[in-house]
């Protein structure tokens, strides 16, 4: 096994590529190689022993003709031929069993990437997220997965058993003739330049495939959900959406036609090189077979052992190929797996105080958003350079305390730092100085189970999966019952309309959830909340997008998500928060004012002026 990798690492190395494979690329892939080294230990005897079939078969088939030219009986003719059957009938049984090691192999280390990749993914923050084209990132997992799943199901069955049978077949024909070996290997330079040229442009051409089709499956991806679909309805230019499809779609047929021709081309010149070869070897082995110096058999032999080592020479000069491709796809998956996943759960996590409630406290808190190259791919964002701008500052020293089962409620303007500020709470971000607690614990020193049993969240697109009423819900809380389900609609105030509906829980919301009005969708998130059970809430700006009725609806029904639960309320709406225990006016990353609603509007500073001028200009619109 050694070997192999050594000999794959070696073409690695060969191949000027114009951008070089990633160091250390072959060494992760036997990695992950290593936990099925018994399969491929069973799969190396299998195919050395399936090589020695195929040179013994030459040898044997000589034999014949000796004993034919000889005149030697009927019998012995006949039992090496029978012979050469049962080889025939033995090798095809190896090759069967050949190739299901093999596929065992490369799908079980598949399946290990495709898990490793999913899991990482989890890890990443959420600013990867927000940067990241969705559809690069499944490209990443679906097709460049499938590309590196050709090494081990097809390219290394192939690599490994060439090998052998090339050093096997070599070995022999120099035993049978050292003269002729000579001479059927002057054609051999012809094999490894090409090969060498072929690579560094299969490579290239890999590269920019993948790139193109993660470009296809971003643009479906967006265009096909359903705010994009009606993004494109309202302001597109179909035709041109349709171009640029067109247009990436076009670059990956012509990819596919030039490396195929390439490929052909290529495998067409060896399979020449390989003839022309084998005419030598008639050609000398006849002359020396005429003048006594080789039995008519052994010219035979050579000739068939000559196909047993031109034949792999080809097949090795296309695995080349294949290895530099599937390699290609291989470092595009370990590109994701490399990114730093920044939100680290602590390796000794604490627990939180038992009790009721649970307070929540701001304490000189800082921070700035990380620049991209900290968490993202210039290809995944479809970038040449990402953007090396972060650090900056946007929170300046926030302090400030809830009780347990007290409502703190963030008000400003926007982009002042409202949802910057929530985002610390659940650890979407981490704080770059300062500390964020939960009674009296860093949420950085607690557990990601803890922080997710103890914060919930309600933001103000209420996303969902495109599944039931009830997956949808119980996502909150595997194994929840129907009863629970329930209760929790009706606390939502949306049992009755689940009731009418024709498949009740099993109603399927359609993606992100459009098939229900903007206020369902939103109670149904509050319901997931509610089935949740956590001790603090943190609603950003849940109801900002809904009509006054559904903001009514919907407001009744946090009304009872919220009581008893530490909770903090980003609202843009001042109707929302006036019961608010302390209201923080946040401008510019500080904390400009803070109090009670009557406190701040008896101030007549920042919160009076965003008050007036809110319920001022309400009459206007209405």
């Amino acid at each position: 096994m050694d070997n192999t990798w050594a000999l794959m690492s070696s073409a690695m190395r060969s191949a000027d590529t114009p951008r070089a494979l990633a160091k250390g690329t072959v060494k992760r892939v036997a990695r992950f190689a290593r936990p099925h080294w018994v399969r491929l230990l069973v799969f190396l005897v299998l195919t050395v022993v399936s090589a020695v079939l195929a040179v013994t078969t030459p040898v044997l088939a000589g034999k014949v003709v000796d004993s034919i030219v000889g005149g030697h009986d009927l019998p012995v003719v006949l039992w090496l031929a029978a012979v050469i059957a049962l080889l025939a009938i033995a090798d095809a049984g190896l090759g069967l069993a050949e190739r299901w090691q093999s596929a065992r192999i490369g799908e079980g280390i598949i399946l290990d990437l495709r898990v490793a990749v999913f899991e990482h993914v989890q890890k990443l923050p959420i600013a990867f997220f927000t940067r990241t084209r969705t559809g690069a990132l499944v490209s990443r997992l679906n097709n460049d997965v499938i590309g590196a799943q050709r090494t081990f199901t097809a390219t290394l069955s192939g690599l490994v058993t060439n090998v052998i049978q090339l050093v096997l077949s070599l070995a022999v024909m120099v035993t049978l003739s050292w003269q002729v070996t000579v001479v059927a290997l002057v054609l051999l330079p012809v094999f490894v330049l090409p090969a060498r040229r072929l690579g560094r442009r299969m490579a290239g051409l890999q590269r920019e495939s993948a790139q193109l089709n993660a470009g296809m499956t971003t643009q479906m991806t967006e265009r096909f959900s359903a705010p994009g679909a009606t993004l494109v309805k309202l302001f597109g230019h179909p035709r041109q959406e349709v171009a640029d499809f067109a247009g990436r779609a076009g670059r990956v047929r012509d990819i596919g036609v030039r490396t195929a021709m390439l490929t052909r081309w290529f495998m067409t010149s060896l399979t020449l090189v390989s003839a022309l070869a084998q005419a030598l070897v008639y050609g000398l082995g006849g002359y020396l077979a005429l003048t006594g110096q080789l039995a008519p058999g052994t010219v035979v032999a050579l000739a068939l052992l000559l196909t047993r080592l031109y034949a792999p020479l080809t097949a090795l000069a296309n695995v080349r190929v294949d290895v530099m491709t599937a390699m290609v796809s291989f470092e595009r998956v370990f590109e994701v797996l490399d990114l730093d996943p920044m939100i680290k759960e602590p390796a000794e996590p604490k627990e939180l105080p038992a009790g009721t409630g649970v307070s929540v406290e701001f304490d000189d808190v800082r921070f700035g958003y990380p620049a991209a190259d900290r968490f993202s791919l210039a290809s995944l964002e479809d970038v040449a350079t990402l953007d090396n701008r972060g650090g900056e500052e946007v929170l300046h020293g926030i302090s400030f305390r809830a009780e347990p089962g007290q409502m703190v409620a963030l008000v400003g303007s926007s982009g002042a730092g409202k949802s910057t500020i929530a985002s610390l709470l659940p650890r979407l971000y981490d704080v770059d100085g300062g500390a964020v607690r939960l009674s009296g614990t860093d949420v950085r020193d607690l557990g990601f189970a803890t922080l997710r049993e103890t914060v919930g969240v309600v933001t103000q697109d209420g996303h969902l999966f495109h599944d039931t009423i009830r997956a949808n819900l119980a996502y909150a809380r595997p194994g929840v019952t129907d009863e629970e389900i329930w209760a929790a609609l009706e606390q939502a105030r949306l049992g009755e309309l689940v009731h009418s509906l024709p498949d009740g829980l099993d109603t399927t919301v359609g993606e992100r959830g459009y098939r229900l009005s903007g206020g369902e969708r939103q109670r149904l998130t509050i319901a997931r909340l509610l089935l949740a059970q956590p001790k603090v809430v943190v609603l950003d700006e849940a109801t900002a997008h809904l009509d006054s009725e559904s903001e009514a609806a919907v407001g009744e029904a946090l009304t009872g998500a919220l009581k008893g639960r530490t909770s903090l309320v980003i609202a843009h709406r001042l109707s929302t928060v006036r019961a608010a225990d302390l209201i923080l006016v946040i401008e510019h990353g500080t904390v400009v004012e803070q109090g009670t609603h009557e406190e701040l509007l008896a101030r007549e500073g920042r919160y009076a002026e965003l008050h007036h001028t809110q319920f001022d200009e309400e009459p206007a619109v209405a």
